[in-house]
């Protein structure tokens, strides 16, 4: 799914209807701008739950489209009535022209901040991502989905978090050890949260996380391919302490990630609980 290749035809038409209404606006009264006797500063304030269209930058060069839930805000001083709250939705259209990758989300939650004359501002975006990924056996291909969030604050500098959860099995080391037929495994849930230094694909960051767990999983499997995945992961049991270990071990090891929050949770297949664990690390202390 693309979006029309027309995106400079249609910001300069943005553009120029923008200016139109700022030039009908002049003489009407600004509300918004009034002073606010009641002097209460506030820490966000703005749009909520925006549904969107997201052109996304993938690592292999190409691009896909997406939708995101999006919320913007800004602070807002406590002499000033109120924001303006069209003036988000501008600063988010003027930038749908060409593809999204994490480096581009300080520079919009910038232009935020600028836009809206705020000393703070927030930008994030939840969406699915999906990876093409092949079968390990007969490389048949099908499209995985991820969990993706930016996270953007912009004050004195930007603060950009990117966090990714993917699923993936995990075989438990315990069952495996007692019982004289296999082991329980389950599907889990292998969330991070990161701040970098340098830039990290999103695909980047799922590898690090499906490395963690006993087996990655897959949108299309044959019977070689679940042969082979359901021995892999019986080859490498863990328990989700296991799990999350070896996910801060390999967070630990790239060093563009400056600090992360971690977290593991296994949907059990034999209890009536999941089990869980979690662990954050700023690696510039």
């Amino acid at each position: 799914m693309e979006l029309p290749l027309t995106c400079s035809t249609d910001c300069q038409h943005e553009t120029s209807g923008k200016n139109t209404a700022t030039a009908k606006a002049a003489g009407m009264p600004d509300v918004q701008g009034n002073t606010d006797d009641r002097m209460v500063a506030i820490d966000r304030v703005g749009v909520k739950e925006v549904v969107y269209p997201m052109r996304l930058a993938t690592r292999d060069g190409g691009e896909q489209t997406t939708v995101a839930t999006i919320n913007m805000y800004v602070s807002l001083p406590q002499e000033k009535k109120g924001t303006h709250m069209s003036r988000f939705l501008e600063v988010l259209n003027e930038h749908q022209c060409s593809p999204f990758s994490p480096k581009d989300i300080p520079g919009i939650t910038k232009a935020i901040k600028e836009r809206l004359n705020a000393s703070n501002a927030h930008f994030e975006a939840s969406f699915t991502y999906f990876i093409e990924k092949p079968a390990p056996v007969t490389g048949q291909k099908g499209l995985m989905n991820y969990e993706v969030k930016f996270e953007c604050t912009a004050n004195s500098h930007e603060d950009f978090v990117m966090t990714v959860a993917a699923p993936a099995t995990s075989l438990c080391p315990c069952s495996k050890e007692i019982s004289e037929y296999g082991a329980h495994n389950q599907r889990c849930r292998i969330a991070a949260a990161v701040r970098t230094e340098g830039f990290m694909w999103i695909e980047d960051l799922v590898e690090h996380l499906e490395g963690a767990a006993s087996h990655p999983v897959y949108a299309v499997l044959k019977r070689p391919d679940e042969k082979y995945v359901t021995e892999k992961a019986f080859e490498n049991p863990k328990f989700v302490e296991d799990i999350i270990r070896d996910l801060a071990l390999s967070l630990n090891e790239d060093d563009r990630v400056v600090q992360y929050a971690i977290s593991s949770e296994n949907f059990e297949s034999i209890h009536s609980h999941n089990a869980y664990a979690e662990i954050e690390r700023d690696k510039r202390e």
